[in-house]
């Protein structure tokens, strides 16, 4: 492990998230956003928008987001990391171009991101830097001084996200009724994804079938099914399903969908499912509505035994997952030898994303990678 307290050539950390509406009048104008360019007419966002208000128009991601960075604060601070963390959303405030005008202000020019996204795919992180490119843009259209930014690496497999996860699956399945715990199986649920996306995912020469974005997600799988195994004593049955699906009908998707799995799983005579939401990094509205209640519905209609496992959210180990990759990064920049932390058979993500790594349907800049306008 690198010095356990330089971060050095590092002045700051920056949480890349997506955002959500903090109130009934915030989720069209928060869905415009989302769906900017597309001509989606405001009817329609407000039908999309119900998922919203059934919450009473609140996403819990901005309050999950500032419960994380209040985690890594004060992970830095126990462990001297003199590294000040900052938010910024792409959807909604604090907006993503104004976080990065405050760190320029505050003196910042060397910034680390840490995007709410563990795995490789366009959504998942390409879009992101092309987010960081069009603040840099916006900023460089205003005179100031740009930093230089780089992403940390994909850490979908590092012991500190999955072993929350670990935990919340042997929890799920100590809450199943005895008769039906030994014979549960394990749902690990992610978003779906169109599979043109799906196979451009991660560096071009692991395009193909599903591309990074499904074999990251079954290696992660695999480790925690394994893991709950060696705990528990039994082997669980498991498979990758997806959720959260949108977009034309016409265009394949990832499956098989949670709610189609479930009844499927019924009809095979599997007496109880754990859904594990391997693909979330916290609790957000994608899993209270799609999974708390859509595939809940689905499991009660069937009179399925189902209990959904916890994300990582703010856990302490998430924390110093995050400090160790900030770490990790800080020392290879400085021409130091690194050895990366990552548990599976894929090993340690790249630090720069590669030229074509989950490319864009339209060409756009993107920061933050081999192809970023801003060296």
């Amino acid at each position: 492990m690198p010095d356990a307290r330089d971060v050095t050539p590092y002045d700051a950390l920056l949480l890349l998230s997506f955002g959500g509406p903090e109130g009934p009048d915030d989720v069209v104008p928060f869905l415009e956003n989302v769906t900017r360019g597309r001509g989606i007419p405001t009817e329609r966002l407000k039908e999309v928008g119900q998922h919203y208000f059934l919450f009473g128009g609140v996403s819990p991601i901005n309050d999950q987001n500032r419960a994380l960075l209040d985690a890594l604060r004060k992970d830095f601070a126990e462990h001297g990391l003199d590294l000040p963390v900052y938010w910024g959303n792409r959807n909604w405030a604090p907006y993503l171009t104004d976080t990065l005008r405050e760190m320029v202000r505050d003196g910042r020019r060397r910034i680390l991101v840490l995007a709410t996204s563990a795995y490789a795919s366009y959504s998942g992180c390409r879009q992101y830097r092309e987010n960081l490119a069009d603040a840099l843009a916006a900023l460089e259209s205003e005179g100031l001084e740009l930093p230089k930014i780089d992403k940390l690496r994909h850490y979908f497999n590092h012991p500190g996200f999955l072993e929350p996860m670990i935990d919340g699956v042997v929890r799920s399945l100590e809450e199943l009724p005895a008769d039906v715990r030994d014979g549960a199986h394990l749902a690990f649920s992610t978003h779906s994804i169109p599979t043109s996306a799906a196979d451009t995912s991660g560096p071009v020469e692991g395009h193909g079938d599903g591309g990074a974005y499904v074999r990251q997600h079954l290696d992660v799988a695999k480790l925690i099914a394994e893991a709950v195994r060696e705990r528990t004593g039994v082997d669980h049955p498991w498979q990758l399903v997806y959720q959260s699906r949108s977009g034309a009908p016409h265009i394949p998707w990832l499956e098989p969908d949670i709610c189609d799995h479930l009844e499927e799983r019924h009809a095979a005579g599997v007496p109880a499912v754990v859904i594990a939401p391997i693909g979330f990094v916290s609790d957000h509205m994608e899993v209270l509505y799609d999974l708390d209640t859509e595939a809940e519905a689905k499991a009660q209609e069937l009179g399925l035994p189902m209990r959904r496992s916890a994300t990582v959210g703010d856990d302490p180990r998430f924390a110093a997952a995050v400090r160790e990759l900030v770490l990790e990064r800080a020392a290879a920049e400085r021409g130091q030898e690194v050895t990366p932390c990552a548990l599976g058979a894929l090993g340690a993500s790249h630090d720069l994303c590669p030229v074509g790594c989950c490319p864009a349907r339209a060409p756009r800049p993107a920061a933050a990678g081999a192809d970023s306008p801003y060296a």
